[in-house]
């Protein structure tokens, strides 16, 4: 192990999530045996997981790349948040796979599966590394999900804040620190 993960706890390692991703893999070919998919990846945190997943399809694939940014805005007493992303992806008349590192609240993904909709994608299915679902704030839930997490920090496999620790091969989280993920089925 390199000097960056001595003080990291494993949370999910990197043989789990290859497992739950050729699984994933397969389910998603199976549900677009016939179309071409067309994955957009949400930066930062799900770039290496796309990259991974898209290698593991068995179906065509077409993939760009989405960054959103969160504003928030105060209109007299009242605070809201405004989302924006770019760039703008072609998602017309497109068979779109939204796939993302973390979903938590999905107030993002629901925004981006609306959007994506509005703007002519003839379907949206959203797939995830870590469904953090108890922190859900909207009725939204992935179609795809490698593992169910608990609250905690966690970082590795293209997570982390700024960018530090995003190059591990695994998803950790701080020595001390008690988080547990559950598998998909």
């Amino acid at each position: 192990m390199t000097s960056q993960s001595e003080d990291v706890k494993v949370v999910v390692s990197a043989e789990q999530i290859q497992q739950r991703m050729r699984q994933m893999a397969r389910q998603i070919s199976d549900d677009y045996r016939g179309r071409t998919v067309a994955a957009v990846g949400v930066l930062e945190d799900g770039f290496i997981f796309m990259a991974d997943l898209v290698r593991q399809l068995d179906v065509p694939v077409t993939c760009q790349f989405i960054k959103p940014e969160h504003q928030e805005l105060w209109r007299g007493n009242s605070q809201s948040e405004e989302i924006f992303f770019s760039p703008e992806v072609d998602v017309k008349n497109q068979h779109v796979l939204l796939v993302q590192g973390l979903i938590e609240t999905a107030v993002t993904t629901e925004f981006l599966v609306r959007n994506m909709l509005a703007r002519g994608a003839k379907t949206v299915k959203v797939a995830t590394l870590l469904d953090r679902g108890a922190a859900r704030r909207v009725g939204l839930q992935p179609d795809y999900w490698g593992f169910q997490i608990e609250e905690g920090y966690v970082f590795g496999y293209g997570l982390g804040a700024p960018q530090l620790k995003r190059n591990l091969p695994y998803v950790g989280t701080q020595v001390g620190v008690s988080i547990a993920a559950t598998p998909g089925t």
